[in-house]
C-alpha cells in the first residue's frame, strides 16, 4: 500500500491551519488518514532573539520582505526528504488551473510557501526552483488562504476522499467547459420549474442539455476556456 499523500505548509501564521481543511470531506480524510498535514512555523528559524524574518525592500520602498537565509532554513527542514514540487503562493504566479491540481494529486505530496508582507527574496524562491502559483488576479495579505484553496482542490481528488468519484467526470473543468446547472426537489420552488428534461428519464437527452448548457454557460462566462475547448475538438476531429 503506498504512502498517503503529504502536504507541507511553511507559513508565519501556523494557527490558520488545518483551518477550514480541518472539516468536511477534507477533514474526514485527514482523520483517516488518507493525506498528511504538516505546518511548519517560519518564526522558528528567525534570526536574533526577536525571530526576525523579514527586513526591508533591497532598493527602497514601502513594506518588509521576507528574508532569504530564514526562508531557506525552514525550506532545508520542509524538502529534506521530499521528492514532490514546492509551491509558492503569489498573485505574480501562474494562474492555478485544474491540470495543474490533477498534476499535484497524482504525486507523492506537495511543500506550500506562504508568503507575507510585500513578498520573498528572490533568491530563495530562484534557489530552490520553486513553482510560483496564484490563485486569481488579486492581493491578499499572505498566501495561507491560497495555500488552503490548493490544498482543498488537490485532496478532493485523492482516492477516497469522495464517496462518488463519478461526480468528478461531470463537474467544471473536468471537459474543459464550466458545469451545466443542477437541480434537485421540490419540482416547483417560487414558481420555477425544474427543466422537464431532467425528469423525462431519457438519459440521452439528458446528456445532450447538460453538454448544451455547459458549452452555453462557458461561451457567455469564460470565453477563454471556450474558445480553447472548441480549438481542441477541431484538432481532435
Amino acid at each position: 500500500m503506498s504512502a498517503p499523500f503529504a502536504a507541507r505548509v511553511v507559513t508565519l501564521l501556523p494557527q490558520a491551519f488545518p483551518g477550514v481543511l480541518g472539516l468536511s470531506l477534507t477533514g474526514t480524510a485527514l482523520e483517516r488518514g488518507l493525506w498528511l498535514l504538516d505546518v511548519i512555523d517560519l518564526r522558528e528559524f528567525g534570526i536574533g532573539r526577536h525571530r526576525n524574518v523579514d527586513d526591508t525592500p533591497a532598493g527602497g520602498g514601502a513594506g518588509m520582505v521576507l528574508r532569504a537565509d530564514v526562508v531557506d532554513a525552514a525550506l532545508s527542514v520542509a524538502m529534506a526528504d521530499a521528492g514532490w514540487p514546492l509551491v509558492c503562493l503569489t498573485p505574480r504566479g501562474r494562474p492555478l488551473d485544474q491540470a495543474m491540481v490533477r498534476r499535484y494529486a497524482g504525486g507523492a505530496g506537495i511543500t506550500l510557501l506562504c508568503g507575507r508582507f510585500e513578498g520573498i527574496d528572490q533568491r530563495v524562491i530562484d534557489h530552490w526552483g520553486a513553482e510560483e502559483v496564484s490563485i486569481g488576479d488579486f492581493v491578499m495579505t499572505g498566501g495561507e488562504i491560497a495555500a488552503q484553496a490548493l490544498l482543498d482542490a488537490v485532496v478532493r481528488l485523492l482516492p477516497g476522499v469522495l464517496g462518488n468519484m463519478a461526480s468528478l467526470e461531470e463537474e467544471s473543468f473536468a471537459s474543459g467547459l464550466l458545469e451545466h446547472p443542477q437541480y434537485t426537489r421540490p419540482n416547483e420552488w417560487k414558481g420555477r420549474t425544474i427543466p422537464p428534461v431532467l425528469t423525462s428519464g431519457n438519459h440521452a437527452e439528458i446528456a445532450r442539455w447538460r453538454r448544451a448548457e455547459a458549452e452555453r454557460i462557458t461561451a457567455e462566462r469564460r470565453p477563454d476556456l471556450f474558445a480553447a475547448c472548441r480549438a481542441g475538438t477541431d484538432r481532435n476531429g
